[in-house]
């Protein structure tokens, strides 16, 4: 799903219904960031298999009846603890429509105490629900959310509202060929005399409190009186232990995309509130100083945004830029994209600007690398705010059809110039020692002596700045082919053969090149430091994130390249075995941090699938 200049939905099977029935009840910034809608078959604690609408934004889940009446928060990322596909057939589904069904499983963090086995919808209570997962051992702290229900006006009666026909999904079968109920419509009522309420309006997340509240019966329109507001509202008079629940999804589709949405949408917003955890990036993104924490910046519009995007563009682009200007103007931009999705979004439209980032950090990287061996301070800090402003350009514009169609566009010939462009030396030599190795050959020992002597501790300050900068240029590349391989994640599981850009293609494209070896070299060196007792103090937000993108990307090696996965096994055999600790981890990981719990679950699956392969090739040796 995209957007257009007006900010109308962009579906290339579009719901027009849908999509005016969420303009009308949501709030602008809320609809501006829902990131994908679909029909589904529901099941959870108090829904049994209805046919409802599934909403996406950046942070939570919606739902909606079919036709579309109230808009109920389903829950959050933020307690999100899993999302994966099952490889079952539902039994409630029959023929076609149980084949290709993609059946998805949400689990999440609740304090709503269990359902004891009331059917809601009256339906066969056999059948029974899901048992809830066992409590997880590590707790999270979810915050209140003092909202959940959307829906029409209070003070209007059902006469009143707009009828709403039964309408058949894009992607999915009409409802009564799957052989589900439709959720009815609300009974007449004869008009309340008491005054009109108003519902809550969608509002962010509080991080100063601890609980998962659904709202109670004086937050619903009496009006009203929907199904799904009923199914889903908890009383917020009762509270309990944690535990973990679960929320299953089933797309009736062979194209479906949600999960895929799910899992984007996901990991974008644990990077983000784990970061949004740090001052400097909070402030970078908001705008606003400490002293106003509260104060955001006025929204802009549209085609304020795009005018000023153009503007931008047309300086970066105009020839005999300086690099000061160029380097000043890229801050600006970077800046600029991560307050405002729009902006990325636009930046996907044109073709220009993306061509002049991957030409310039082409020539910057790896042209002084051509000419000298070594790159100097300010082509550091200039290739690694290109890398940066590319990785936040990704971020959260998977449903931008324009992003897919630069990307591919001549066999993928722009993504391979990037991904190739990002490899670097992780152990270039830097000026002074090839200048000192020049002059050892040229010169007499007495003046060889004379010179390390005079430029001993120059030479030392600038090793540990270079050093330095091209640490931070390493976390920028890695964070940049982490979003490629979100990318190539989606492509993998997309049924287009125009897809081509998937995991396998995008480290085929760098497997050869002659300093992959080397940037994953220093990739693994990076996580064994943090896993094992040689670091104890607790990461920062920012290494935390980086760890994770890390593991994301030696997970995928492992999976998905043959030559790379023998590389980190033969190369890093003792490390993993020896000095890689899920103990460390979870001392090193603080438990607020909502990136905390997906990083344990990656380092399992590395140390799982490195030492069960070790040992078996073990056990053919002896």
């Amino acid at each position: 799903m995209a957007r257009t200049g007006s900010g109308a939905l962009l579906l290339s099977r579009p719901n027009i219904k849908l999509d005016s029935f969420l303009k009308r009840n949501t709030e602008r910034t809320v609809y501006e960031r829902i990131r994908a809608h679909e029909p589904c078959v529901v099941l959870s604690e108090t829904i049994n298999k209805a046919y409802m609408h599934v909403i996406l934004s950046d942070e939570r889940v919606y739902l909606t009846e079919y036709p579309p009446r109230t808009l109920t928060e389903a829950l959050s990322f933020r307690c999100v603890r899993d999302i994966e596909l099952v490889n079952d057939l539902p039994d409630f589904l029959h023929g076609k429509n149980r084949e290709l069904c993609q059946h998805i499983r949400i689990s999440y963090v609740t304090d709503k105490p269990a359902v004891r086995g009331h059917d809601w919808l009256r339906r066969d209570r056999k059948a029974g629900l899901p048992p809830a997962a066992p409590p997880s051992r590590r707790t999270s702290q979810c915050p209140t959310i003092t909202h959940t229900l959307e829906g029409y006006p209070a003070q209007r009666s059902p006469s009143e509202l707009p009828t709403l026909p039964p309408t058949r999904s894009a992607s999915c079968p009409d409802p009564e060929t799957l052989g589900l109920i439709r959720v009815p419509p609300p009974p007449t009522r004869p008009p309340s005399t008491e005054p009109p309420r108003t519902s809550s309006p969608i509002s962010p997340l509080s991080p100063s409190s601890h609980r998962l509240n659904f709202p109670d019966a004086g937050q619903v329109p009496r009006g009203i009186g929907s199904v799904l507001s009923r199914l889903l509202r908890r009383d917020s008079s009762s509270s309990g232990e944690e535990r973990e629940a679960e929320l299953h999804l089933y797309a009736v589709s062979d194209t479906s995309r949600l999960y895929l949405h799910l899992q984007s949408s996901w990991n974008s917003f644990i990077i983000r509130s784990t970061l949004s955890l740090d001052p400097l990036y909070r402030r970078r993104c908001s705008g606003s100083s400490d002293s106003c924490p509260g104060k955001r910046p006025p929204a802009i519009s549209w085609e304020r945004t795009a005018h000023l995007f153009g503007q931008l563009s047309c300086e970066l682009l105009q020839e005999g830029i300086s690099v000061e200007s160029l380097y000043l103007l890229l801050q600006e931009l970077r800046t600029a994209a991560h307050r405002d999705i729009t902006l990325r979004r636009l930046f996907w439209r044109s073709s220009e600007l993306f061509v002049f980032l991957v030409q310039t950090l082409e020539e910057s990287l790896h042209g002084c690398q051509s000419l000298s061996g070594v790159c100097t301070a300010d082509q550091l800090l200039l290739s690694t705010l290109i890398v940066q402003t590319l990785a936040v350009m990704f971020r959260e514009t998977e449903v931008e059809p324009a992003r897919l169609d630069l990307l591919s566009a001549k066999k993928g010939a722009l993504a391979s110039r990037m991904l190739l462009a990002l490899m670097c030396d992780a152990e270039l030599q830097t000026q002074n020692q090839r200048s000192l190795v020049d002059c050892e050959v040229s010169c007499s020992p007495l003046t060889l002596m004379l010179l390390i002597s005079s430029v001993a501790n120059v030479a030392a300050v600038l090793l540990c700045q270079r050093q330095a900068l091209l640490a931070e240029y390493l976390d920028a590349a890695c964070s940049l082919l982490f979003e490629l391989l979100l990318l190539g994640h989606d492509a993998s599981r997309s049924s287009s053969a125009d897809n081509f850009l998937s995991i396998g293609w995008i480290l085929g494209v760098l497997q050869p090149h002659p300093q992959m070896l080397s940037f994953i070299g220093y990739q693994v060196q990076q996580v064994v430091l943090v896993l094992s007792d040689l670091q104890e103090s607790c990461l920062s937000p920012l290494q935390s994130v980086v760890l994770f993108q890390r593991c994301r990307l030696l997970l995928a090696c492992l999976q998905y390249n043959n030559q790379l996965a023998q590389h980190l096994r033969s190369h890093f055999r003792e490390e993993f075995r020896y000095s890689v600790q899920l103990s460390c981890a979870e001392e090193k990981l603080p438990p607020h941090y909502p990136i905390s719990q997906p990083t344990l679950q990656l380092v399992g699956q590395i140390l799982t699938l490195h030492l069960h392969t070790n040992t078996r090739a073990d056990c053919a040796f002896k």
